[in-house]
């Protein structure tokens, strides 16, 4: 087992200029959805529960540069920032997150069950570690199939305190499963520090009974998170062999929006959001190296907010799902002396003030 040393980077002279502001571009985005999708739910355009991924901008972008196509990705429920990552557009997860019909769900899953096939973003999973298993038997039929590409089995911290956790090692490594095991680490899971839930606070180490590679890294570096990633992924594909990268992150807010985030001291986090901040300390590092200056930032911002109220416009103008559909894309509508969909849907209506 290895725990990766944090680097202190001095040069990016073999790296891509237009790559590095891609990167920026896309934390940036990622950072004004989730704050927009915080202002949405107070004014009630939102519904349910709602995980932001303020402070994890580094962590998903990086991520995501280092998948390939064939890849799949599993993620819990604090999901929206790794489909926005994986190219789907902001206006259909938007539209998800208010429950419309133009929603990548179809305006059915919410803001924990985003889901794009094409791009092979597999959910978006409300329980704690439910995505875990299905990750690891995606990643058996890669290999049972000869296909190539590995599989993402994104999670939180207290993730790995579950039984489904360590059955899913057990099984990754016994049929040689491509699967990275990606455990975003913020410190926390809900209210309990890592420290006060875990046995083994280095959670890159968990997996050293099943004999399965973990590293831990930076994950407010975009560049230390690319590069871990991209060579553990090349890893798991090429020895079809299961790895765990242990992310370490800083959680901007509180476990929701509705969590007031009492448990940790505000000069705690008031510090954190100071030195861990991966958009700013990015942003910083392209200056110092003249890769961009104020003018595109400012640039760059703008364009950030047009398409984020874009996606706003859109999810605002877009139509509710029709009560007539409330039984589609079910495996059964009807059950022996139960009230059938026509009922279901009938009281609805009731409900609407529609009948």
């Amino acid at each position: 087992m290895v725990k990766e040393a944090d680097v202190v980077r001095t040069s990016l002279a073999d790296e891509d200029a237009d790559e590095l502001r891609h990167y920026y571009y896309q934390m940036l985005l990622l950072r004004r959805f989730e704050e927009r999708t915080g202002e949405m739910y107070v004014k009630a355009k939102i519904g349910g529960y709602c995980h932001l991924n303020l402070g994890e901008e580094a962590t998903i972008v990086g991520l995501m540069a280092a998948l390939k196509p064939e890849d799949y990705i599993f993620t819990n429920y604090r999901d929206h920032g790794y489909v926005l990552g994986r190219g789907t557009p902001p206006g259909p997860i938007m539209a998800e997150l208010f429950g419309k019909e133009t929603g990548v769900s179809g305006g059915r899953g919410g803001s924990m069950h985003l889901f794009d096939a094409e791009r092979h973003f597999m959910g978006g999973y409300a329980i704690v570690g439910g995505q875990v298993p299905l990750a690891v038997g995606a990643a058996y039929a890669l290999r049972y199939q000869e296909k190539p590409g590995v599989v993402v089995a994104q999670m939180g911290d207290a993730t790995t305190n579950i039984g489904a956790f360590y059955e899913s090692l057990n099984l990754a490594k016994l049929w040689k499963c491509p699967v990275l095991f990606f455990i975003v680490n913020n410190g926390y899971g809900m209210g309990t520090s890592v420290a006060m839930g875990s046995s083994e606070p280095d959670l890159w180490k968990k997996g050293a009974s099943f004999r399965i590679h973990g590293e831990q890294i930076d994950g407010t570096d975009v560049l230390a998170v690319r590069d871990a990633c991209r060579r553990l992924r090349d890893y798991a594909e090429r020895e079809a062999d299961p790895v765990i990268l242990d992310v370490v992150s800083f959680r901007f807010r509180g476990h929701s929006v509705i969590d007031s985030d009492r448990y940790r001291n505000p000069e705690f986090v008031r510090k954190g959001r100071q030195d861990h901040d991966p958009v700013r300390n990015f942003a910083t590092l392209l200056h110092e190296h003249a890769i961009i200056d104020d003018a595109w930032l400012k640039a760059t911002a703008d364009q950030v907010e047009h398409e984020i109220q874009e996606a706003i416009d859109f999810a605002n103008a877009s139509s509710d799902p029709n009560i007539e559909d409330l039984y589609q894309f079910m495996y059964a509508t009807e059950v022996a002396n139960t009230p059938g969909p026509e009922d279901a849907i009938a009281a609805v209506k009731i409900n609407r003030g529609e009948v």
